[in-house]
């Protein structure tokens, strides 16, 4: 059964990184005493060993210890053996390059589907839609494919932003961009706000948070929905 968190972020502003989501990481992964962390999305160009540590300074603070992936040998092994995995933010042109060139992105999936508990914050959280077609984040590098995880039968835009009102900024709207996609692609595109995730347990798909999340289908208008809303009929 899966079990997962899609996040929209991993910080608040003015907050300490994965803060307001500890009290429910903690209750997440409870039967996890070591997660393994996937840093390949390396925001502002941190390494993975100090990606990796400060991860390891949130999860300290809920009595779970945290490893890299790159400390592995056999990265698929890692994988095939986690009780629990976390996929930080970052580029996520780069961590879906890397998933790929390390040749992980389908074990992967495999054990987030068969029940292995997943947190993806951001580019982790990108990477559990269809594809990664709807990522704020530059091309920095090129992936062998955009195809992603598919834990969700749709796509995620995180850090979601609403247009300002009165702005004088002559540039595409996060809708407008999510409106480009679906000339071109059928799915769905959940824009999470920052401080809302989605709990997947199974076949239900929950919005979590304080904040209504934007949902946009092709040819529709998008429509918002607040918290504790199912979408697990989102297709």
């Amino acid at each position: 059964m899966k079990n997962i968190i899609i996040a929209s972020t991993s910080t608040l502003h003015n907050g300490d990184y994965l803060a307001y989501l500890l009290p429910e990481l903690k209750l997440f992964f409870q039967n996890c005493s070591e997660i393994i962390f996937i840093p390949y999305a390396r925001p502002s160009g941190i390494t993975h060993e100090n990606y990796t540590k400060k991860v390891a300074e949130a999860f300290a603070k809920i009595n779970i210890s945290v490893k890299g992936i790159h400390e592995f040998e056999n990265p698929i092994t890692a994988i095939e053996n986690a009780n629990g995995i976390f996929t930080g933010g970052g580029n996520t042109f780069l961590l879906v390059s890397q998933l790929y060139k390390n040749n992980i992105i389908d074990t992967l999936e495999k054990v987030v589907k068969n029940g292995t508990p997943y947190l993806g914050t951001s580019a982790g959280s990108n990477i559990c839609g269809l594809t990664m077609s709807t990522t704020n984040d530059m091309p920095i590098v090129y992936p062998p494919s955009f195809r992603t995880l598919g834990l969700v039968s749709f796509n995620i835009n995180p850090h979601y932003l609403d247009p300002i009102e009165g702005s004088t900024h002559m540039g595409e709207t996060r809708e407008t961009r999510i409106n480009e996609f679906h000339h071109f692609n059928p799915q769905p595109v959940v824009g999470l706000r920052e401080g809302s995730w989605l709990a997947v347990k199974g076949d239900s798909i929950k919005l979590k948070g304080n904040l209504t999340a934007r949902i946009f289908k092709r040819n529709e208008n998008p429509i918002e929905v607040v918290p504790e809303t199912e979408l697990n009929e989102l297709k």
